[in-house]
């Protein structure tokens, strides 16, 4: 369904840099996710194309998710997820209206193994990214924040 408009939903954590972005929740569940993003101005390289570091994020996010959405039901969302290595592969510019697709491959108790494609308004495909991710308790960021203002 290239191009096809549908509506965004919450993110399950509060996350300020991908809200920056423009980052918006698709679809989020059974081990898949869908991301979408809007390229704007501040998000281009020097060649006017989508900078290769927002498609990498938006694989990141989107895989992320996907491994996330395995344990939406339980208490609190459930664990977090963090980034253990990630592998890019470019095939052509971003344009326009992103979209990244991920899927969980596997998943263990501690470990999720993912893949993501982006593509463009047109449905073609522009990167593709596998990636590993850990599954950690979550730690009580609120308190971690202040700590940091406070050693200002």
């Amino acid at each position: 369904m290239a191009g096809a408009a549908v509506d965004a939903m919450n993110f399950p954590v509060h996350i300020p840099f991908i809200e920056s972005l423009g980052f918006e929740l698709l679809r989020f569940e059974a081990g898949e996710a869908e991301i979408g993003v809007n390229v704007v101005e501040t998000q281009l390289n020097s060649f006017g194309v989508a900078h290769g570091g927002l498609c990498m994020t938006l694989l990141d996010v989107a895989m992320s998710h996907a491994a996330r959405s395995l344990n939406r039901d339980q208490p609190e969302g459930g664990p977090g997820v963090v980034t253990v290595e990630m592998k890019t592969t470019f095939m052509r510019p971003g344009e326009g209206r992103l979209r990244a697709v991920a899927r969980v491959l596997h998943a263990s108790s501690t470990l999720v193994f993912t893949q993501g494609d982006v593509f463009n308004s047109s449905g073609a495909l522009c990167a593709h990214a596998t990636g590993t991710f850990k599954y950690l308790r979550k730690l009580p960021t609120t308190d971690r924040a202040l700590r940091a203002l406070q050693r200002r």
